[in-house]
């Protein structure tokens, strides 16, 4: 009888173990790979809207930002206060489930590095382009709205301030910086997954981050640039060349070759790559 109950307590402590430790990465890499394949099998207009409203969604990072910069002062310590704001975008979009174009470098990436086929190459430009284009759909009409007498004065004028300030440096700083911010968002979904009530709070400090360090977003940034381009300090050309392009290039850099390809290779290493 006593050898049955410690052999009981023995068993309970087990599961509780296993209950409070964290997943294996191969259980988050299929996690991942299971949402991964659930985009890919959304229709084209699904994915349209839901990219639009995620664009639109993403407007919010800068008026965040922007109300926030409005009312404090410009002071050394106000960047770490400031950029609270940034993650607003960021929560709406990823807790209500809209298309983010940097999520996917990392969700359908893996799909395609289990079944690298021509298919799967089709399907997965077909989400890329869907979403970038509506995604930067919807930043443009952000970009609109925000022109309008909704935001007062001081508000624009952080708007202003925070699209220069995305403008500075080089195309080659530009795509670096791009390739922190692809790396950093792709590993806040890495996260994701398994982090339950931590959710909201690894989305928080992961983009609160990205917006501290000035790493380029090609959608959130894109934003404050049109904002520029569409009050004609900047031409189009210039938004597009020196912001949305290497910003792409730099996030698309950061999401599938340091997070995606590299759990990829972890997780076949492991032994695990046959069960997918």
């Amino acid at each position: 009888m006593q050898q049955r109950r410690l052999m009981a307590d023995a068993e309970k402590q087990q599961e509780e173990a296993e209950h409070r430790a964290s997943p294996a990465g191969a259980v988050v890499y299929r996690a991942i790979l299971n949402e991964g394949r659930d985009e890919l099998e959304r229709p084209t207009a699904a994915l349209a809207w839901s990219g639009l409203a995620a664009g639109l969604s993403m407007g919010f990072s800068m008026v965040g930002e922007g109300l926030l910069r409005a009312h404090l002062p410009d002071t050394v310590w106000s960047p770490l206060i400031v950029n609270f704001g940034y993650s607003l975008g960021f929560l709406i979009v990823i807790l209500g489930r809209q298309q983010l174009f940097t999520e996917n470098t990392l969700t359908v990436i893996l799909p395609l590095l289990t079944r690298r086929d021509a298919s799967h190459v089709r399907n997965v430009a077909r989400l890329w382009i869907t979403v970038l284009l509506s995604n930067l759909a919807g930043a443009l009409l952000f970009a609109m709205a925000a022109q309008t007498v909704a935001f007062d004065d001081g508000v624009q004028y952080a708007f202003l301030r925070i699209g220069e300030e995305s403008l500075r440096g080089s195309f080659g700083a530009t795509l670096v910086r791009g390739v922190f911010a692809g790396w950093l968002i792709a590993l806040m979904v890495w996260l994701l997954p398994f982090a339950e009530s931590a959710r909201v709070w690894v989305i928080i400090i992961l983009t609160w981050l990205v917006g501290l360090g000035a790493f380029s977003h090609v959608i959130a940034g894109a934003i404050p640039v049109m904002y520029l381009s569409l009050g004609h300090h900047i031409a189009w050309t210039e938004c597009f060349g020196s912001y949305i392009i290497p910003a792409l290039i730099g996030n698309i850099i950061g999401g599938v070759a340091l997070v995606a390809a590299l759990n990829h290779a972890q997780v076949v290493a492991g032994g695990h790559g046959e069960d997918l």
